[in-house]
Formats: structure tokens, sequence, C-alpha cells
């Protein structure tokens, strides 16, 4: 009997699956995720879901992001919390190679002292083509 031919999917609609990750702390998984971006609650199951995430993991989504997540009241989105970005790896299984080079520029940022990231709104603020900023 001849086989019937299935057309491939566009790669961009295929779900990924990345090796190492699902055998991952649950709780790990989500700081990972909340660090690249902040995440309605929905959004975030989704993407876990395409992790291979566990019912048992499911059901403490909800204590998992009040311990490493600030809830934003305005979109009901959340995000990481401060001190948690120490702990990111940036070649975390479940990220692409676009996550981890944007990774890197998330935590370089974060690294910047505080002092260095003031300064810098406020000279930009005033625009390289204004005399006040280049006298300061």
């Amino acid at each position: 009997p001849e086989r019937k031919r299935m057309t491939p999917l566009k790669p961009t609609n295929t779900w990924r699956v990345y090796p190492g990750v699902s055998q991952r702390w649950f709780r790990d998984r989500v700081i990972h995720l909340l660090a690249l971006k902040n995440y309605k609650k929905p959004e975030l199951l989704v993407r876990l879901q395409r992790d291979g995430i566990m019912q048992q993991d499911r059901d403490t989504l909800g204590k998992i992001l009040h311990q490493v997540a600030n809830l934003n009241p305005n979109d009901n989105s959340f995000s990481l919390k401060e001190h948690l970005f120490k702990d990111i790896q940036k070649d975390w299984p479940g990220y692409s190679e676009i996550d981890r080079k944007t990774m890197e520029i998330i935590l370089s940022r974060k690294s910047a002292p505080a002092q260095n990231d003031t300064r810098m709104t406020h000279l930009e603020s005033w625009g390289p083509s204004d005399p006040k900023a280049s006298s300061r």
C-alpha cells in the first residue's frame, strides 16, 4: 500500500522541547523563564507545558510564583524578583540561542552599578548634542 506523504510543518510552528529541561527543578525552570521576560500566569503555563510540565508542578505554580516573582497589578504579569538574577545560568538548556543572547544583555545591565545607570539615564536625557551634557 502506498503511504500518504505528510507535509512538513514550518519550523516556526513546531514546539521545541529542550533536552534536560524537564528534569530540572520546577522552581528553577520558572525562575529562568521569568528572567527573560514578564509572564502572565496563563502564558507561563503554556511555556511550561512545552517543556513537559507535570500535573504536580502545575498545582504548585502559584506557590512558586509567590516565592520568586512580583505581581504587577496593572497587567497581572509576574516579574522575577531582583535578588534571583544572581542565580541565573546563561547557558540554561531551556534557552534558545536568541534567549541566551538576550539573557547576556539582561544580566550585563543588571550587573552594572545602580549609580552608573542613574547617571547614564540623566546624561541621555540631555542628549549628546546638548552642551550641558558634556560639562557634567
